[in-house]
């Protein structure tokens, strides 16, 4: 049959040679010139542009568009831009500072900025060879880089030393001083710069502005101890305070800068050594208010993960999507496992594990955001919704059951199980396996506590399946025990009974509302700023990762996802409300309840205020990051926070900017926790 169907085939004809004369050249039948191209032969001549040529092509196109669109940024006036966006959405609103301005606020508080961690910038004094040239260089904040060109060697400046949690021998990285240690993190990025440009609108200028730079990586005390920080924010507070007519200071901490300030309002009260002896009523003399914003007082669950896996819903995403770019043995890379070698030298970190265990985060089968619905946009109600089905009847709806007290979940089927029905086993006198890895040179290269655990507390681990707020502090101390032994001298997590009692005094107690007394103050205003309305990390799945030498053994599982998506539980993370970092219940519990009148945390009585933010995105790639973010750090540029904090600069009492001003269910939450006061 084949042969057949080849006989059937008709030949191709061969199309004849072109003709030539005795001196080769082409004509035409007629002889009257050359023989235009054939299309074969045109076909086979652009078939020659090659791959190599095509990069080319795009790699000029790409440059061409980037100069030309510089040279038009540099090119065009300065009011542009705010001419397109006014074209466009109409005219915009006056800055916080212009519209104060013509109301006829002034300056009058002092005011002092606490930069967080990834706020305050971090330059280098002397490093080792490989740093070479990088002298007083941003090796935190700015461009970045020379961070490019070695990283390695920037991972090895930004590590501190694994013992001591001070400097490594031969290396002095120290905080960048001024208002420029935090006004952009990198160009274009504003941090406090919109706040300060608005305050400097009504009056403000340097004298009357003060940045307390710190170095965030090391423990709070030890910032006192290497560069005497706690002591100059002192000595310029009262420089400041004398030098404006007596007006008490302003102070306005962000992100992990509030558990710092927290710290700082201890010391300063405590005699020395530990203490900077300024006596019970320094605060209560020196400090009008504390604005508080986005302040992580009772920590976050974020930093579990990040200390535990060094990953959080982003990176285990972007993991998820391109594994081999984090976690690479092949190409070298080991991104994450730099990462972690890095951090868990940071005892500041350790500074927001979660506090308050499972009286405040909630346990097996309770926590204080039961009945949490995860929609965008939601029909608030006590605990259940109401909407129409297909046929235009009311249907209850209940919201979706979520553990959040499960902070650490192996497996989302352990996630969701009854408490009665999880079979755990022990793993706090778990026996440590060997590990290949502890002899391997490269391993010891990017060294983490990982390789001492082997493969017996590794399945240790999982076996025990699920970890609330209290045993996520035991979870930490059995799979990284140098790092939390180094930071268990400086922090602590737990509730006080009595904080009469001496121990109370020691230095690792004074960054926790729940173990510390806040000064003798009464006429001291706290504020708790925050943005809501952002799903938030609060507790996660978590699977094994693959066996491999120097690999973390544990990761998210990205794959655990909720039935429908309106569901809580995404990429491996259950969302709650909050700012995209810090959730609702950490920021704003103290202030709603803890601290309110007089408890035994707050025994002079400081009157406390919660102000939340919804947020709303921008509309249009023109607004930039918005003025009515939430996001942590975004909201810095929020118009409605920065003109609360110019109004209570300019001399406001909580009372007289509105009192509380809250859009989730804060108060709602704080009543479901049983914590004596």
């Amino acid at each position: 049959m084949s042969l057949l169907r080849q006989r059937k085939q008709p030949q191709r004809e061969e199309p004849p040679p072109p003709s030539s004369d005795g001196n080769g050249s082409d004509h035409d039948d007629n002889g009257k010139g050359k023989k235009p191209a054939s299309k074969e032969a045109t076909r086979r001549t652009k078939a020659k542009w090659s791959c190599v040529d095509s990069c080319c092509w795009l790699v000029g196109c790409v440059c061409s568009a980037w100069w030309l669109l510089l040279f038009l940024y540099n090119a065009m006036p300065a009011s542009f831009p705010q001419y397109v966006t006014e074209a466009i959405t109409g005219p915009l609103p006056d800055p916080p500072g212009v519209k104060l301005q013509k109301e006829g606020l002034r300056a009058k508080h002092p005011v002092v900025f606490v930069p967080g961690i990834v706020t305050g910038g971090l330059e280098l004094w002397e490093g080792h060879h490989c740093a070479e040239g990088l002298f007083r260089k941003r090796l935190w904040g700015g461009t970045f880089g020379d961070v490019y060109k070695r990283p390695l060697c920037w991972v090895e400046h930004m590590s501190l030393d694994n013992e001591t949690g001070l400097d490594k021998p031969g290396i002095r990285v120290r905080p960048v001083t001024g208002l420029v240690a935090a006004d952009y993190f990198v160009p274009g990025y504003f941090v406090w710069a919109v706040l300060i440009a608005n305050l400097a609108r009504i009056g403000y200028e340097e004298k009357t502005m003060y940045m307390a730079a710190y170095d965030w990586r090391l423990s709070f005390q030890n910032t006192e101890v290497r560069d005497q920080t706690l002591s100059r924010i002192k000595s310029n507070i009262e420089l400041m305070v004398a030098t404006n007519g007596g007006n008490r200071v302003v102070v306005i901490p962000h992100s992990m800068g509030v558990l710092y300030f927290l710290h700082f309002m201890k010391w300063v009260e405590a005699p020395p050594p530990m203490g900077g002896g300024g006596g019970p009523n320094w605060c209560e003399k020196h400090i009008k208010s504390v604005v508080n914003i986005g302040g992580p007082f009772l920590g976050v669950p974020k930093a579990v993960a990040g200390l535990f896996s060094s990953e959080a819903k982003d990176v285990a995403v972007a993991r998820a999507i391109a594994p081999d770019v984090l976690d690479s043995d092949f190409l070298g890379l080991q991104t994450l496992r730099h990462l972690m070698r890095m951090t868990r030298t940071w005892d500041s970190t350790m500074s927001m594990i979660p506090k308050g265990g499972d009286t405040i985060w909630g346990d097996l089968d309770w926590s204080p955001e039961d009945g949490i619905e995860c929609k965008a946009k939601k029909q608030k109600g006590n605990d259940t919704e109401v909407s129409d089905d297909i046929t235009g009847r009311s249907v209850e709806v209940q919201p979706e059951p979520i553990n959040y007290g499960r902070l650490v979940s192996f497996g989302k089927d352990v996630a969701e199980a009854p408490s009665s029905e999880i079979e755990r086993i022990e793993f706090r006198d778990a026996v440590k396996g060997n590990n290949i890895a502890h002899s391997n040179t490269s391993c010891r290269d990017i060294w983490t506590e990982y390789h001492e655990l082997g493969w017996g507390g590794i399945k240790a681990v999982a076996d025990y399946k699920v970890y609330t707020a209290s045993s996520v502090i035991d979870l930490l101390q059995f799979v990284a025990p140098k790092m939390m032994q180094r930071g268990g001298v400086h922090f602590s997590y737990g509730i006080a009974d009595n904080l009469d009692d001496p121990k109370y005094q020691h230095y690792k107690y004074w960054s926790n509302p729940l173990e510390t007394k806040l000064p003798n103050a009464p006429d001291m205003e706290i504020f708790s700023m925050y943005g809501v309305g952002i799903p938030t990390e609060r507790a996660y799945v978590y699977k094994l990762a693959p066996q491999a030498e120097c690999y973390i053994p544990f990761r998210i599982d990205t794959s655990a996802e909720g039935g429908d998506e309106n569901s809580c539980l995404k990429g491996g993370v259950y969302l709650a409300d909050g700012d995209e970092t810090v959730p609702v219940l950490s920021a704003g519990y103290m202030c709603a309840k803890g601290w309110r009148g007089k408890t035994r945390f707050n025994p002079a009585g400081s009157k406390t205020y919660v102000r939340e933010y919804s947020h709303s995105p921008p509309s249009t790639l023109l607004e930039g990051r918005g003025t009515q973010s939430g996001a942590h750090v975004d909201i810095m540029g929020n118009f409605a926070l920065i003109e609360d904090i110019i109004r209570i600069a300019a001399g406001a009492t909580g009372e007289e900017i509105g009192g509380d001003q809250v859009y989730s269910d804060i108060f709602k939450w704080s009543e479901k926790i049983k914590l004596k006061l």
